[in-house]
């Protein structure tokens, strides 16, 4: 019996699915901030439907540009909750996935697919409803051809993913949180969330001061000492 391919990582550490349920209930916006205003994915790999969001753990894949190869092997592999993370270096000239291959996805138990290149069959998988964010669309198909791997880290959108990271996506975008960052971090998101709350609260009161704003302000050199505006 052969042994697996060093090309791909079958067994990885995975969030619970009581977090990636806790997470889902956050704006990516909230975590991007709570974990440093890091881990948010570039915003040209958006929502194809602005109502569309996913959490999951990340199950990465490495393509070459406009090959979809190693994107079937994933959907074998794949675990109920996993979200297809794959980077397809940007490229545009070719749609990577289409609506049969997301039919597939959901018929395995797939969250959703971020893809650092292109989709095509939108109108199709906007009937679904089925989440997929990604640079474009576009209707070439792509070829099946070329090796790449799969559980290894990639970079997606100028960001470094690992295969069991927290992904969260919805109309603003993707963010990626560190599997080991993720129950702290949530504790501090419903944190956060109180506080805006409070804030938005006190500005509807008519509290529209920034307690902050002068002090920033005589740091970065705008105001003199003392001066206020």
């Amino acid at each position: 019996m052969k042994s697996p391919s060093p090309d791909i990582v079958r067994d990885f550490p995975r969030i619970s699915p009581d977090l990636v349920a806790q997470a889902s209930a956050f704006q990516p916006a909230i975590l991007a901030d709570v974990a440093g205003r890091r881990g948010a994915l570039h915003g040209r790999i958006a929502a194809l439907r602005h109502r569309m969001k996913l959490a999951g753990n990340a199950l990465t894949v490495e393509v070459r540009p406009g090959d979809n190869l190693m994107i079937h092997a994933a959907i074998a592999l794949a675990r109920p909750g996993d979200v297809l993370v794959i980077d397809g270096k940007g490229d545009q000239t070719a749609a990577l996935m289409g609506t049969i291959m997301m039919n597939a996805c959901r018929q395995v138990g797939i969250a959703g697919v971020v893809v650092d290149g292109a989709v095509r069959d939108s109108l199709e998988i906007d009937e679904m409803d089925f989440p997929v964010f990604s640079v474009g669309t576009n209707p070439n198909g792509p070829t099946k051809l070329a090796s790449g791997r799969i559980g290894h880290s990639v970079s997606v959108g100028g960001v470094t993913v690992r295969s069991g990271d927290l992904v969260v996506g919805d109309a603003d975008g993707v963010v990626v949180i560190e599997r080991e960052r993720v129950e702290a971090l949530l504790e501090a998101a419903g944190r956060k969330v109180e506080d805006e709350a409070a804030r938005i609260e006190a500005i509807k009161k008519g509290n529209t001061a920034a307690k902050w704003l002068d002090s920033a302000l005589r740091s970065a050199g705008v105001l003199r000492e003392n001066e206020t505006l």
